[in-house]
């Protein structure tokens, strides 16, 4: 008999926790050895056991008491699983994220784009593992294209960010949490979006470019073009799209005569270099924006 109860306490005796507080009763399975290997959350932030908002396992994936109490070869999944063959709904996947990181930067993620396409937390976060790639400016722009197809031609175009660099990356420009911004932009508009890093274009000026002051947008394309600088169309056609030929500045282009000017090199811009606007007393006119 003394031998039986000493073997049935051991059997009750509580695992030690590993990485997070309480998680015995989850890394007494679930070590590196298994299929669902836990242990590098503890090189996370979620695995700073000093902070006392740290979650622990169940914070994430229910108490789950019937996965936990089968002695089953294949027991029932967990209150909550964040896979692909996952049976939760994406609401109650991302209600566990939510349920801790609110505020701040995702503070406009009910009601943003990603959160109205039913986008998942965990189908850009990887939270088991020491490298998120999503927050590596090296590989963040992986997840991206992902989904964002289009964008992942256009970096690939002659005149681009230098995003596949590493030097700039999707979230510089966007919040994927949300924004007031158009297109989740991460100011409330474009343009202070662009402007910073173009500072130089902010002005003000006393002779203003309405385009630039409207929308950066309207002339570039941000994520790559064929066409230098960012452009949209190169110019003399880009500029055409607005000013109509009822003087010199759209006259149509030739190759040769007295507007072949306009067709060469920078075309328009070969006389018109601050296009973003001008200080110069000697521009009457806002279409002027010369040098000097």
């Amino acid at each position: 008999m003394p031998n039986a109860m000493a073997q049935e306490d051991d059997s009750e005796e509580e695992w030690p926790d590993m990485v997070l507080r309480d998680d015995g009763k989850c890394t007494k399975c679930h070590d590196e050895t298994s299929d669902y290997p836990v242990f590098a959350i503890g090189k996370t932030k979620h695995g700073t056991v000093a902070d006392s908002r740290t979650p622990t396992c169940t914070s994430c994936h229910g108490e789950s008491d019937s996965h936990m109490d089968s002695d089953k070869t294949m027991p029932p999944m967990p209150s909550r699983t964040f896979g692909k063959n996952s049976t939760n709904t994406i609401e109650d996947r991302n209600q566990a994220c939510l349920s801790c990181h609110q505020g701040g930067k995702r503070m406009n993620w009910i009601g943003s784009a990603h959160a109205n396409r039913d986008i998942a937390c965990t189908s850009c976060h990887q939270v088991h593992t020491a490298h998120d790639k999503v927050r590596d400016k090296i590989t963040q722009s992986e997840i991206c294209f992902t989904c964002h197809k289009e964008q992942r031609a256009q970096i690939n175009r002659p005149s681009r960010h230098p995003i596949r660099e590493g030097k700039v990356v999707c979230s510089d420009c966007h919040n994927p949490h949300g924004s007031a911004g158009p297109s989740m932009t991460l100011r409330d508009s474009v343009n202070e979006t662009c402007f910073t890093c173009h500072m130089e274009k902010r002005g003000p000026f006393i002779y203003n470019h309405p385009p630039v002051q409207e929308n950066c947008a309207i002339c570039h394309n941000p994520h790559g073009t064929t066409a230098p600088n960012l452009l949209k169309v190169r110019s003399p056609f880009l500029c055409q799209e607005c000013h109509e030929p009822n003087s010199h500045q759209s006259s149509l282009g030739t190759i040769t005569g007295a507007y072949a000017r306009n067709t060469l090199a920078r075309g328009c811009m070969n006389c018109h270099t601050n296009i973003h606007g001008s200080n110069n007393p000697e521009n009457v006119r806002n279409e002027g924006l010369f040098q000097r």
